[in-house]
């Protein structure tokens, strides 16, 4: 591997515990590692035509506003490269452009402002396919992502009893590669749809060299337990420092993927900036839709930088004692509707001007 990605030792903080730095690899307007933000990304759901450009522009700058950092596209076919190759071209999002099997399909897409590819070990092909990827990614200036799964590895690591272990040695053999011709954009990730196998690959990984951390639970499933076993795997990494971006695989859609990524880099204690939403979960006490109110103000609440807390509550009994603690919160008792801006009330508003109020008060927080 050489220099450009071993490890040479941890820097102990005063608690003991490693810090894993990486190296800063560009990603089109994007820096991922060497300390930067961690990157929310998504992956497209879609159908993915010439007539759907526009639609899927409109809908990147959309999820942008959520704190979608990065958008990866599969590329089947030829069709694709050049579809994922025109919304680079519109997108101020950066596009990833997600191979499998056929290196050619690598090489058309890095004709357009691609900022990533994505190749896998465990089906690119032959060394020399990959050698013209990375040729071509170095003369272009786009970075690549080893991305290792543990349902796709290479033919020679399938039947390993460690799972964790061929994760990290398959990942090793493709950075070979990308290491003999000096490629250093490279970005790795080790996933499989187990929580202990992703999390120890992971670990290995991070203590053996400096190259930024792609995270995921591959294929984690339907949105309850998509949910579970995607926090279960992501907290702990991404609380040790390990991580330099993060992709919730949800059975749903990309915002939700999304708002579950954010979700999660905050839990971890990775993401500092936005709205900390509490609200009560609602019982039969309530006199305050919460559910209903947080459906319309929760777009917006996402498109807020600043770090502030806002509390929505249904009732008297946990209400009040809320507000104490938020820049801005809303309950209700009885029919009347109260607002409190760090805990001192402000105002009282009818049901229907709850919404409006609400967002006025938040604008003068900001």
């Amino acid at each position: 591997m050489g220099d450009m990605s071993q490890r040479e030792h941890f820097v102990p903080p005063e608690g003991g515990r490693e810090v894993y730095t990486t190296k800063a690899v560009p990603v089109g307007s994007l820096v991922i590692g060497g300390g930067a933000p961690l990157v929310v990304q998504t992956m497209w759901k879609g159908p993915l035509t010439p007539e759907t450009v526009s639609t899927i522009v409109e809908e990147l700058e959309r999820l942008s506003k959520m704190g979608c950092g990065l958008m990866r596209f599969a590329v089947p076919d030829m069709t694709a490269a050049e579809v994922v190759g025109r919304i680079a071209e519109r997108s101020l999002m950066p596009v990833v452009a997600d191979i499998h099997f056929d290196w050619r399909l690598a090489l058309r897409v890095m004709d357009f402002p691609v900022a990533k590819v994505r190749i896998n070990p465990g089906n690119i092909g032959a060394r020399w396919k990959v050698e013209e990827v990375v040729r071509k990614a170095e003369e272009k200036g786009v970075a690549i992502r080893v991305g290792v799964n543990s349902g796709s590895l290479p033919k020679h690591l399938r039947h390993d009893p460690d799972v964790a272990a061929a994760l990290v040695k398959a990942a090793e053999e493709e950075l070979e590669i990308l290491g003999s011709l000096g490629f250093e954009r490279v970005i790795v990730s080790l996933k499989a749809s187990d929580i202990e196998t992703t999390v120890r690959a992971n670990r290995v990984f991070a203590q053996r060299y400096e190259i930024p951390l792609h995270l995921g639970v591959t294929e984690a499933g339907p949105l309850i337990p998509g949910i579970v076993k995607s926090t279960a795997a992501l907290v702990p990494l991404l609380s040790e420092g390990i991580g330099d971006t993060i992709r919730v695989s949800l059975s749903d859609s990309c915002e939700k993927e999304v708002l579950v990524g954010m979700e999660i880099a905050r839990a971890s204690g990775r993401r500092n900036t936005g709205v900390n939403l509490v609200s009560c979960p609602r019982c039969s006490r309530y006199s305050f839709d919460v559910m209903g109110f947080i459906e319309r103000v929760y777009p917006y609440l996402l498109s807020i930088e600043r770090p502030i807390t806002v509390a929505v509550m249904g009732c008297v009994v946990n209400g009040p004692g809320e507000a104490r603690y938020a820049d801005l919160a809303i309950t209700g008792t009885g029919r009347g509707i109260f607002l409190y801006r760090k805990g001192e009330k402000i105002r009282e508003v009818a049901p229907d001007e709850a919404v409006d109020a609400f967002l006025e008060e938040i604008q003068h927080l900001l």
